[in-house]
């Protein structure tokens, strides 16, 4: 899947410049506009691939089961801890804010398309039964990226770790105090606090291995302190004459 993904954003960009254009997948290219993110939709299925995982026959449950929630519960319990891999530039953290359907808070519904993760509506159909994760994008290394996410769905599965009820309400226009009842916290806001959150995750240094972990957080630690060493026009169009 990260083969047949890479491949089309290589292809993406290799059109665009023939005809005398950029593609980018950098995640916010733009200011007040919504970002370019990698929705990607999860499911697991048996050996012989003839039985979806994640289909319930239970309407009750929207037609989920328990795989599907667990491994929903898992990647909600790995949020922060996962997000340095699944947006991984300082860029990205432009991207995940409120207001510009990004998801921010880690939560999940069926309808709702502010929370994290969103079960789409399949209309009972077994081979659709699925889960989409909304905060990676597309700018990251797509074999980490399904790494991970593999990993905290699984850690999900052999745990049984409940996603709780799902958030069927927008999660942008609660209060502080709403989602905090509610157990809803939100994804680092930089690229320094999810990596951060990276490093003391046990679950991420045994996925991704020591060595890879620990290259990847000294090159994204670089890219953090270029970043944070900048003054930018904002900066200075804003401050230069009053203070």
């Amino acid at each position: 899947t990260a083969d047949r993904a890479l491949t089309l954003k290589m292809c993406g960009k290799v059109v665009a410049a023939r005809n005398g254009y950029i593609a980018t997948y950098m995640p916010k290219p733009f200011a007040g506009i919504n970002g370019s993110g990698m929705h990607t939709h999860q499911s697991l299925w048996n050996v012989d691939v003839t039985q979806n995982m994640f289909y319930s026959d239970d309407a009750d449950t929207g037609y989920l089961s328990d795989v599907a929630r667990y491994f929903i519960g898992g990647q909600l319990t790995h949020g922060r801890k996962m997000c340095a891999v699944l947006a991984s530039w300082p860029n990205s953290y432009k991207r995940l804010v409120p207001g510009y359907e990004a998801p921010v808070y880690l939560a999940w519904a069926h309808k709702n398309r502010s929370p994290l993760i969103r079960v789409p509506n399949f209309g009972g159909r077994k081979a659709a039964a699925r889960c989409e994760i909304r905060c990676p994008d597309p700018a990251g290394n797509l074999y980490l990226q399904f790494a991970v996410l593999c990993a905290a769905g699984l850690d999900g599965i052999k745990n049984k770790t409940a996603p709780g009820e799902p958030v069927e309400l927008n999660v942008y226009d609660m209060s502080y105090e709403e989602r905090k009842a509610r157990g809803i916290v939100s994804l680092p806001e930089s690229l320094k606090e999810a990596l951060d959150e990276l490093e003391s995750s046990n679950l991420m240094r045994e996925t991704l291995g020591e060595t890879a972990l620990e290259n990847f957080l000294k090159e994204k630690r670089k890219e953090w302190d270029l970043f944070r060493t900048q003054v930018t026009s904002w900066e200075v169009e804003r401050y230069i004459k009053r203070l």
